[in-house]
């Protein structure tokens, strides 16, 4: 029997795996699929998902379809092809040394492992309540627990590679089944056109306003607060006020539709000419010249008007939009995502629109040096309210005094961080307080429109129209204008100002009908007697009054809810404290305190239209939260605020300043103080 020979035991590290025998080049197609894939599950689904349920974010910046085919490549193809970049770098790197396949395959399994924990922030923030540091640590240990698997086994690499088609399906459902794909694939116009009846058609100037609860409006007696708002209650002293109109919705793409449409909204889709064919715009169209100044709607076909471009727009704006979407998006903090909270009118100034003539007189108004902070869209149409030998629709949708805030009452414009917090203890009453200061300029913008109406003759011809498309929350840990809010605060969500002024109307009347903004298109084809062709849900105010009291409201598009309830009563008055306006007298140094930009306090120029009037910053970790903080300019004591917990910029007070005699030209002198329980005051010093 022959002797048998064994053969020595095999190196199993130094034979080659299967897949290290591949062409280079194939073993980086592979790679770069599984990349595609994750990115497109981290980026492209979820940035694409917001962006195509938001078309107004597209309209509201006059995208065109060039811009927005841009925007979804470098959505889809951008974060894609960085990451190719870096396997690149590593596989240049890899051909230097010796071990260099060995150190390719480390960097992409390093680069699975981040996009897998960058995913599993994502997913955990939907399906655990772990926030924070918290997440990020159970981020973490998907990921590298993910790595670990693709390393080892080859069916979650098969899978990926499959999954690499995924972002051309993120892609097409964008462009072909969002609503924003009316935006890049619109329709034709369509469109009936209304029917002249007998009858003079006056001209018409309507004002809609955005996020405006009819409570902000409200003193304690019920009636318009004139003392903070004297041009709204000029307006309802001369207009029929109806006191219970409501909103059909909280969110602008389904409430103005409804609004210019008389009918409930039933689809998900974008608030563009092509999906709502039929509307005020075309109702009219055929009779009167039509002005319009659309924000985040484009409901008026561009063969019935033309409109201004006054919004910030290009392929850059959409891109830095987007990119703090996506932050948003992928944080490990609840935040809301929502492109309507980067929607700022710009000012006439940045628009670069000569300011409408003439000026007014009123000396406690500075328009003569603030007319470059009006909103640029308020401009072109108080320019345009001039009288005209055709019926004219003038029409102007404001994002005033929508948030973000930036306006005081003067017309002042201050800055303020992206990222405050709108809710919890101490941010939703700054927030409030944000909102009435530039409710308080929205007043402003109503009194110079009623006066240049009058210098123009327009007023008594005119049917004027003064309404809110929904109104907004600032009831603490329902803030906002979803259906939380409504269950618990539909007083402030639903129920919005309604005024509407007759020709030669000029006695106030209050009509407390259950007023629903369907109503509104019935009841202008009334008072222009003019025919609308279709059917619509509302009732014009000229016809009886709905019999009952309940009303429809929509969260989402084709499924009302219910709500209850009649004239809202006013809200509570902010609390003043009684510090606030008194001059502080030397008292001892005891603690510190850090404030954000306190060099804007070193050269102040009210002339040029803004002012230092939001404080922000952090104390110690010693100062318990709700201790009371006074804030001072020059001496006076502008506000008094708690100490909160730190919110996700580390801050834990911000002090509104909303007062401008506070400010002089020059530098002013900024002061804190921790308030103690008897009243004593310690100041801090800053840092």
């Amino acid at each position: 029997m022959a002797e048998r020979t064994l053969a020595p035991p095999r190196d199993h590290a130094a034979v080659p795996d299967r897949r290290e025998r591949r062409p280079w080049w194939r073993s980086e197609a592979a790679r770069l699929a599984e990349v595609t894939a994750l990115v497109g599950l981290v980026v492209t689904q979820p940035l694409l998902d917001v962006l195509g349920h938001s078309p107004d974010f597209f309209l509201f910046h006059r995208a065109s379809r060039g811009d927005v085919l841009l925007l979804v490549a470098l959505i889809a193809l951008a974060p894609t092809a960085l990451f190719a970049l870096l396997g690149a770098f590593a596989l240049l790197g890899a051909l230097a040394v010796p071990a260099g396949r060995l150190v390719r395959a480390a960097v992409h399994t390093v680069l699975v492992g981040l996009l897998l924990a960058a995913l599993a922030v994502q997913v955990g923030r939907h399906v655990t309540p772990l926030r924070g540091v918290p997440l990020l640590v159970v981020a973490g240990v998907a990921g590298a627990a993910g790595a670990a698997a693709h390393r080892r086994w080859r069916t979650p690499r098969r899978v990926l590679r499959v999954a690499a088609a995924g972002p051309l399906v993120f892609v097409g459902l964008f462009l072909f089944a969002s609503p924003a794909s009316a935006v890049v694939l619109p329709r034709g116009e369509g469109g009936a056109a209304g029917v002249a009846g007998p009858g003079t058609h006056p001209p018409v100037v309507m004002i809609v306003l955005d996020e405006l609860p009819l409570v902000s409006l409200l003193g304690p007696d019920g009636r318009i607060d004139a003392a903070r708002y004297p041009n709204f209650a000029a307006l309802a002293a001369g207009s029929t006020w109806y006191r219970n109109a409501t909103g059909v919705s909280g969110w602008t793409p389904y409430a103005l539709p409804a609004m210019l449409t008389g009918r409930y909204p039933e689809r998900g889709v974008a608030p563009h000419y092509s999906q709502y064919p039929d509307n005020l715009f075309t109702a009219l169209g055929g009779l009167y010249r039509i002005k319009a100044e659309e924000s985040i709607t484009r409901l008026c076909p561009p063969s019935r008007c033309e409109q201004a471009t006054t919004p910030e727009q290009g392929l850059g704006v959409l891109v830095r939009e987007s990119g703090k979407l996506l932050g948003r998006i992928a944080a490990p903090v609840d935040s809301r995502v929502d492109p309507e909270d980067s929607y700022r009118e710009r000012t006439a100034a940045e628009a670069g629109l000569d300011a409408a003539e003439p000026v007014p007189d009123d000396p406690k108004f500075r328009w003569d040096t603030l007319d470059d902070n009006q909103p640029a869209r308020f401009t072109s149409f108080l320019a345009g309210l001039r009288p005209d030998p055709r019926p004219t629709l003038h029409f102007l949708h404001l994002l005033m005094p929508h948030s973000p805030w930036a306006y005081l009452p003067s017309g002042a414009h201050y800055a303020a961080p992206e990222d405050l917090p709108n809710d919890g203890a101490g941010w939703v009453d700054l927030a409030r307080a944000r909102h009435l200061a530039q409710l308080g300029y929205t007043d402003r913008l109503i009194g110079e429109t009623l006066r240049t109406l009058r210098a123009t003759g327009l007023y008594d011809q005119a049917l004027v129209v003064v309404t809110a498309d929904h109104g907004v929350s600032f009831r603490r840990d329902w803030q906002g204008r979803g259906m939380d809010a409504i269950d618990h605060a539909a007083n402030e969500v639903a129920w919005v100002p309604m005024f509407v002024k007759k020709p030669g109307q000029r006695a106030g009347r209050v009509d407390d009908r259950n007023w629903e903004h369907v109503d509104l298109l019935p009841t202008i084809a009334d008072e222009t007697h003019m025919r609308v062709p279709w059917r619509m849900d509302g009732r014009s105010a000229a016809a009886a009054p709905r019999e009952g009291s309940d009303k429809r409201f929509y969260d989402r598009p084709g499924q009302p809810v219910t709500i209850t309830g009649g004239v809202p009563a006013p809200l509570p008055p902010v609390p003043v404290d009684p510090l606030v306006g008194t001059r502080v007298p030397d008292v001892p140094v005891g603690g510190s305190a850090t404030v954000a930009d306190r060099g804007a306090f070193d050269a102040v120029d009210p002339a040029r239209g803004g002012l230092p009037a939001l404080v922000w910053g952090t104390v110690p970790d010693d100062v318990p939260d709700g201790a009371r903080l006074a804030v001072a300019v020059n001496g006076t004591v502008g506000a008094v605020v708690p100490v909160v917990p730190p919110d996700a910029g580390g801050r834990r007070f911000a002090a509104f300043l909303p007062d401008d005699r506070l400010f002089a030209a020059g530098a002013n002198r900024l002061d804190l103080y921790r308030v103690g329980d008897d009243g004593s005051l310690r100041r801090l010093t800053l840092s």
